[in-house]
Formats: structure tokens, C-alpha cells, sequence
């Protein structure tokens, strides 16, 4: 037998056993977390919405536990497509429906595609779960839960931030079955956690908690079950509020010495060469912003923003979250 195709065919019994466990309960009310919606066909596996100016991409296949067959994944790049277009959304939140955020890859598909003998899947020009081998050109933050594994977890790489719950599990799981990190993995998750961590989870494909992923920098938030998506959008909340120049320049040369390491000084050249006219007037308004705050106020404070107010489900959510801390103390 084709070795790639035993490897596979092992790897699809694997994921069905995956894609078939009950995840936690979505405990979130926010609307598109609650959607039990099943799509009635390919154009509904992919939900877009906007939160004011965020935008909320959905990846919608919950009986497939969120895998991405080809169709969803142009789909999904087609919808970051848009988001990037937009001018009236400086940051996008790509979170799952019903329980997951991504199995990885389709496997009925990945399954009639090993018995052509077929690697189509790996050879597409963007990815093979969306637009994974390209770098977004504005902020994405992605609220994780239930299962964030193989392909799904390299689509969380592409982010820039990860709200993880607590009961969620990440993992490079395709590595038991030979088959290749081939959407960015082995481009972003050195940058992230650094090459000896990177190495060991790679190498050794077993699963990350929440609090483990916490620890070595691979999620930045984490949060009870049921709430990633609402804390995902808080998290937004709190960046979009800045000038946006500024910070996507910022963002810009951080990725750049992260990917493109040419030493200290080209470093230094990336961060000095690239301020544009936008952020040289951001610049002088924030000036004459900070001078006008009152003295005996906190400079900080010079940046007004009009609250989110928090509703009363995710106010109990955090209270809980405290007092968890509190006891883990």
C-alpha cells in the first residue's frame, strides 16, 4: 500500500473518533455563539457579522465539529478577504459554532481524496483550512474552545491573539498518523513560544490545556467554558479603540523582525523606515491630546473611549473566574 495513503486512512480513523466526542456545552448567549443553526448547505458554513466595527467570522459546520473541507476554507478566506477590505473594521474575532473551534481538516474529504491518491489539499495556494499560508494584513483575535487540533490549530496560529477556554484542547494530534504541518505550524509556533517548546510540540503531537498553553504564551487569555467568544470580542474591544495606524505599523514591524530576523540593526531599520504620514498625524493629535488632560489626572486616561458595557452572564463568568484565582493562589 501507498505509504501515504496508510498513513492517512490511519489518521481518518483517528479524527472520527475526535470529531465524534460530545464537546463541553457553548455556554456563551452572545448571538453567534448560541446559533444552533446547521447549515442548510455549503453557504451557510461560514458566518459573517459585525459587532459596531468588529467583525465576527464563524466557522459553522458543528456537526463535523467544525472541519474545513475545501469549499468552507475558500470561503473563510474569502470572508478574512472582505474583513481586510473593509475600512470600517480595524480587527476581526474568527471563533467556532457549537461547541468546537476546529477539528482540522475535513475528513470525509481528506478521505476520498487519499483514495484518488490525491494531495490536492496540500498544494493550495492559501491553505488548506482558509487563508493560512499568507499573513493577515489587520488584527484577528480567535476565541477557542472545545477542540482546537491538527490544521484547526495551525488556523489559530494565524491569529494574533487566542482566547482559550479552560476545558479546551489544542494539539498537533497529526502527528501520530506522518501526516505534515502544512498551514503555517512550523512558520508561527517558534515565533510564538519559542524553538525548544515549539520542538517538543511538534515532535511529540500530545495535547495542551488551557492552562499549559496559558503558561508557555500559546493562548493569551484564559477563560471559563462557554465564554471565549464573548471575551474574544472584549479583548477586540479593548485594541480597536486605539488609532489604528499606529498600530497596525507597530503590528507590521513586530511580524516582520519575528519572520524576516536579519539581526539587531535591520531590525532596528524596519521599526524606523516604516512610519507613514498616517502615524506621523496620529502622532500629533495624541500630542495634543495628552496636553490637554487634566494634570492631576492619569496621563493614560488622556484616550477617551466609550465603555462596552459587560452583560450581567459574563459579569457572573468573571466573578467566578476570580474566585478561582483566588483559591489557585
Amino acid at each position: 500500500m501507498n505509504p501515504c495513503r496508510s498513513c492517512v486512512k490511519s489518521l481518518i480513523s483517528f479524527i472520527r473518533k475526535i470529531q465524534e466526542i460530545n464537546p463541553v456545552r457553548d455556554l456563551s448567549t452572545t448571538t453567534a455563539a448560541r446559533s444552533d443553526k446547521v447549515p442548510e448547505n455549503e453557504e451557510d458554513t461560514i458566518l459573517v457579522d459585525k459587532d459596531e466595527s468588529i467583525t465576527l467570522i464563524g466557522i459553522n459546520r458543528p456537526k463535523q465539529r467544525n472541519s474545513i473541507n475545501a469549499q468552507t476554507a475558500e470561503r473563510l478566506s474569502n470572508a478574512l478577504a472582505a474583513f481586510e477590505a473593509d475600512d470600517t473594521s480595524p480587527i476581526a474575532v474568527l471563533y467556532g459554532v457549537g461547541g468546537t473551534f476546529c477539528a482540522g481538516y475535513d475528513i470525509q474529504e481528506l478521505e476520498s481524496q487519499c483514495e484518488k491518491g490525491s494531495l490536492d489539499f496540500l498544494l493550495r495556494h492559501e491553505g488548506s483550512v482558509g487563508p493560512t499560508r499568507r499573513h493577515p494584513k489587520k488584527p484577528i483575535v480567535c476565541g477557542i474552545n472545545g477542540f482546537c487540533v491538527a490544521s484547526g490549530l495551525e488556523l489559530a496560529l494565524m491569529c494574533d491573539l487566542r482566547v482559550m477556554e479552560d476545558t479546551a484542547i489544542l494539539g498537533f494530534f497529526n502527528r501520530r498518523f506522518g501526516v505534515p504541518v502544512s498551514d503555517g505550524g512550523t512558520a508561527r509556533l517558534a515565533a510564538i513560544v519559542g524553538y525548544s517548546r515549539a520542538l517538543e510540540l511538534l515532535e511529540s503531537g500530545r495535547r495542551i490545556d488551557g492552562r499549559e498553553a496559558l503558561n508557555i504564551g500559546l493562548a493569551n487569555r484564559l477563560v471559563a467554558t462557554g465564554t471565549a467568544l464573548g471575551q474574544a470580542v472584549n479583548l477586540a474591544f479593548s485594541i480597536v479603540k486605539f488609532p489604528p495606524a499606529s498600530l497596525i505599523r507597530d503590528r507590521s514591524c513586530l511580524y516582520t523582525n519575528a519572520y524576516s530576523r536579519q539581526g539587531f540593526r535591520a531590525a532596528m531599520q524596519t521599526e524606523i523606515m516604516s512610519t507613514s504620514k498616517e502615524v506621523l498625524t496620529e502622532l500629533k493629535e495624541g500630542v495634543q491630546r495628552f496636553k490637554k488632560v487634566d494634570p492631576l489626572q492619569n496621563k493614560t486616561e488622556g484616550w477617551h473611549v466609550k465603555e462596552k458595557p459587560i452583560p450581567e452572564w459574563e459579569r457572573q463568568e468573571i466573578a467566578h473566574e476570580n474566585e478561582i484565582r483566588k483559591k489557585t493562589k
